[in-house]
């Protein structure tokens, strides 16, 4: 079964800053452990760094998604920060993110992607 937010997106994984756990939707447990690593690694720095949840998650056309909350209070988030980190993530991590995306498309959408 997977984890749905609003019926619509599939979680791939999540780090809190505030309760300082991490995790990992095990539908995607056929991911390469050096991935599953990576991603843990990138989701736990992120809310070390600017604070709130990171959550990664599919939408409907298998685009990944950055959703990040944060407590109405957290006067320690950094909102400004927090476009700047993500925006950092995607640029660095693109290759992983991209593959990340095809192989949801490809396993969960059942896709035909021979075309491209």
């Amino acid at each position: 079964m997977s984890d749905n937010i609003n019926g619509n997106a599939v979680v791939l994984c999540a780090a809190s800053a505030y309760e300082e756990k991490y995790y990992f939707n095990q539908d995607f447990n056929g991911l390469p452990g050096a991935v599953k690593e990576e991603l843990k690694i990138m989701c736990v720095l992120y809310t070390a760094d600017i604070g709130g949840i990171l959550t990664l998650q599919f939408d409907e056309q298998g685009a990944l998604l950055f959703n990040v909350t944060s407590e109405e209070n957290d006067f320690f988030f950094d909102e400004i920060g927090s476009v700047l980190k993500i925006k950092q993530i995607q640029s660095e991590k693109r290759e992983l993110l991209e593959s990340l995306e095809l192989y949801y498309r490809v396993v969960f959408l059942h896709e035909d992607i021979s075309d491209l």
